[in-house]
């Protein structure tokens, strides 16, 4: 009796189980929609990844010409912490 029941019975229950419940598993607010989100969500951070990584060797690039030109560090002087030279005259106008 057990044998038939573990050969004929059991697979069908399992089948029958499976039939309902993996579109409704597929269905649900954890199922597909949720696989969506997240491969949006991965997307989003691949583009992420990709604009950091180019504002890194902007940077970078940045670095090196601070390090080897001089004129490169008094740009970043004055554009950066508003510095003068001692000989300059600097003149405010309101508006």
């Amino acid at each position: 009796m057990v044998s038939i029941f573990a050969q004929r019975v059991l697979p069908l229950a399992v089948l029958a189980v499976a039939t309902v419940s993996v579109p409704f598993m597929m269905l649900s607010p954890t199922g597909l929609p949720r696989l969506r989100n997240l491969e949006e969500e991965r997307r989003r951070a691949d583009e992420e990844i990709s604009r950091l990584g180019s504002q890194i060797n902007a940077l970078r690039a940045q670095v090196t010409r601070i390090k080897s030109d001089p004129a490169a560090v008094e740009r970043a002087a004055r554009d950066e912490l508003g510095l003068v030279r001692t000989t300059e005259v600097v003149f405010q106008f309101s508006e």
